[in-house]
């Protein structure tokens, strides 16, 4: 309902002396007609929030109006028309897209309240200097790179504000607004002050936070009228002496800068009430500290401070002192004097002791004083209704319940709890061989991004909500995509170490027993694989330099190729006995079975292009084949032959004995007869192909190994590695 009014005009006498019309959140897409009519008497418009694009030509026939509101809407042209609002006192087009200012600007001479800010404007035209009647002035968040030489001529100026533009300098004739009280010219790319900013005798405020200031000019202590100067995000490396000279001063904020100390004359502004000086480098506190007696808040989070002058206990008017995050060793003990202070902070720190007179603050009722290294509490505590006691990060309430006990060392009674004494925080990390940068960058990783302050934080006093850096910065994530592309890498190198999955279709009796894993060697492939002399009779001369080498022979996965019984075996394959015994009298070795696979890859083009069986098997089964062309030097039975451990000279076989080593199924013949005089065709079976489950969908790797076994076995090993699009990264 209550929009629905607002979207009634307000009549203040007759329909045709309307004076007022409020049509803002009304989602109007253009100007609405009825309001031309309204032309000889409407004073006040406001459209603000709509959807307005273009203003149309009869819109400025509304000769009357001394006050528009178009700001939040779509306009993305302001005419020259806009001349014509020659009673134009206030004028709010903000939060548009309009790209420039018209020349004709100029001409709205009773103007004194403009506001063109969040518009992509990138300079003022010439005549806007001739707005001599302005005095309050909004040009935030545009393209500004600088202001127009003349830009002084405004002489009837209180409040300037050019916030978040891309300035880096200001005109001289700056100095002739003698009646402004508000500058703000926050966030912009101004390296240094000009002198001339000491020559604004009326300024109040005086906001310069987040830009490129390295030092100030020594004239900014002419500013005796000044209660509030930002100065922080800033490249401060000090202050001038001359601040001494803000007389009127209550507000200073220096946050992050890089500030080593504070000057002497910081000690003469009497009615200064806010000092933060959080994320500096100051290793000591200047002891004229002391003399802002009116002094109520002081931040000095995040420095390099040992200590804190006895002076401190002067400020007795203090109500919050926060110096998180320092290397305070000891607390003076002046700081009983301190009757107002109400909030006192001094987490991650290196306290071992505080005083007794912390009992003397009355007004104490948040103590934070975790992450230190105190073994206990003064008795004096219990005497303050304090509403919260830290000690602990992970401290559930804000209250503890405290016993009472004698410290060993003084007698003196003191205060403890199952989390006292404090132990010193030590970080987790895992030690994966990284840098010292690695830890650097792990540990900045550990920051919190976003975190609400407990009721006894009170570094901000506009919000209770506090942006910490931000937990995935460039550089971490560099540094994970990093370490997951060496995962991956090491993946790759292990899947290049693992042959592919073998299907093998042998002679039972040159069968080895039952293999674990589809990269186990066996000692009838292994001359092909190794780059052996591909012949189904090796020369005499290899076989007898292959069993000179034999001393020097390498060992397979940290294994010796000779045989050892008390290994534990897979279970045996039982071959035909009688096949076995026509083997041992002929003297079968390994050239044998060498002689047998080349003839069966002949057959099979398909074996042929299966890649050799890697070296890291898991088998102790004396036929792994060294990386080199030493497989025709012994040929020791494996556990499938009862165990024997029975050493045949290699010789060449006949074709006769091959025949006989064919088991009958393969020759379709009941009792199968050698003959010398015929060829033999060896035909190899390609096992039916394994039906794999579905591959696992969840993240991680995840091996699997299928065995098919008919008259031969097939082993096929399947990994899968699931790996997350985006990197997770740990806090």
């Amino acid at each position: 309902m209550s929009t629905m009014f607002r979207c009634i005009p307000i009549f203040k006498g007759c329909n045709r002396q309307v004076e007022y019309v409020d049509k803002r959140h009304c989602s109007l897409p253009t100007v609405p007609e009825d309001i031309l009519r309204y032309s000889r008497s409407l004073e006040e418009l406001l459209l603000d929030a709509n959807h307005i694009r273009d203003l149309p030509k009869n819109f400025f026939r509304l000769h009357r109006l001394r006050k528009l509101g178009l700001s939040d809407n779509e306009i993305n042209r302001l005419p020259p028309d806009i001349q014509n609002f020659e009673n134009l006192v206030e004028l709010d087009v903000s939060r548009n897209d309009i790209p420039d200012i018209p020349e004709s600007i100029g001409a709205l001479r009773a103007l004194q309240v403009a506001d063109f800010s969040s518009n992509p404007i990138p300079r003022l035209p010439p005549a806007f200097s001739q707005l001599r009647s302005l005095t309050v002035l909004g040009l935030n968040d545009m393209s500004l790179t600088s202001l127009p030489p003349d830009f002084g001529l405004l002489t009837a100026l209180t409040s300037l504000e050019l916030r978040e533009n891309l300035l880096r300098e200001l005109p001289p004739s700056l100095a002739q607004l003698t009646k402004l009280e508000r500058l703000d010219l926050g966030d912009n790319e101004i390296e240094e002050l000009p002198t001339h900013i000491g020559q604004l005798p009326a300024l109040q405020e005086l906001w310069l936070d987040h830009n490129q200031l390295q030092r100030l000019p020594p004239e900014i202590g002419n500013l005796k009228n000044l209660t509030c100067l930002d100065l922080s995000e800033n490249r401060l490396e000090y202050l001038p002496e001359e601040v001494a000279g803000l007389e009127s001063l209550t507000d200073l904020h220096l946050s992050q800068n890089v500030l080593e100390t504070l000057p002497d004359g910081v000690g003469k502004l009497d009615k200064l009430t806010i000092l933060k000086v959080d994320q500096n480098r100051l290793t000591v506190l200047n002891s004229n500290i002391g003399c802002c007696s009116n002094l109520q808040e002081l931040i000095l989070t995040e420095n390099f401070l040992s200590e804190l002058p006895k002076e401190i206990g002067k400020l007795v008017k203090l109500t919050n002192l926060n110096v998180d995050r320092n290397s305070l060793t000891t607390i003076p003990e002046e700081v009983g004097n301190l009757r107002e202070l109400g909030v006192l902070s001094l987490r991650d720190n290196r306290l071992t002791l505080l005083p007794d007179s912390l009992g003397k603050c009355k007004r104490l009722h948040v103590l934070d004083v975790s992450g230190n290294r105190l073994p206990h509490l003064p008795v004096s505590l219990l005497q303050l209704g304090l509403k919260a006691v830290w000690l602990s990060e992970n401290q559930a309430q804000p209250l503890l319940t405290f016993q009472t006990d004698t410290d060993p060392d003084t007698g003196n009674t003191v205060l403890t709890c199952f989390l006292l004494p404090q132990q010193e925080y030590q970080p987790t990390t895992i030690d994966d061989g990284g840098s010292d940068e690695d830890w650097e960058e792990r540990e900045a990783s550990r920051t919190h991004s976003v975190k609400f302050t407990d009721p006894q934080d009170h570094d901000s006093r506009e919000t209770p909500f506090v942006r910490q850096n931000t937990p995935h910065p460039k550089e971490l994530k560099a540094k994970a995509h990093k370490l997951f592309a060496k995962g991956q890498s090491s993946l790759e190198d292990s899947n290049e170490q693992s042959s592919e999955p073998v299907v093998e279709a042998v002679n039972q009796v040159l069968a080895t027993p039952e293999r674990e894993h589809n990269n186990d060697e066996t000692f009838d492939a292994a001359p092909v694989g190794n780059g052996a002399e591909e012949s189904s009779e090796p020369s005499a001369d290899d076989d007898t330099d292959d069993f000179n080498e034999a001393p020097n022979e390498p060992k397979t996965n940290g294994l010796d190729q000779t045989p050892k019984l008390e290994t534990p075996q897979p279970a045996p394959r039982r071959l035909n006995t009688q096949t076995f015994e026509s083997n041992q009298n002929q003297h079968s070795n390994d050239t044998t079975a060498t002689t047998a696979t080349h003839k069966a890859q002949n057959c099979d083009p398909a074996q042929q292009q299966n890649p050799p069986a890697s070296s890291n098997t898991h088998e102790t089964t004396p036929q792994s084949p060294p990386p080199s062309s030493q497989n025709h030097k012994k040929a020791t039975p494996s556990s499938s032959l009862e165990g024997d451990d029975i050493q045949v000279l290699p010789r060449p076989i006949t074709n006769e004995e091959f025949q006989a080593m064919i088991p009958s199924h393969f020759l379709n013949k009941p009792n199968p007869t050698p003959e010398p005089t015929h060829a033999v065709t060896v035909t190899i079976h390609k096992p039916d192909p394994i039906e794999l489950p579905p591959a696992p969908t969840g993240p991680g790797r995840v091996t699997e190994t299928i065995t098919k076994s008919t008259f031969t076995e097939t082993v096929v090993t399947r990994i899968t590695d699931n790996k997350l699009v985006v990197p997770v990264i740990i806090e």
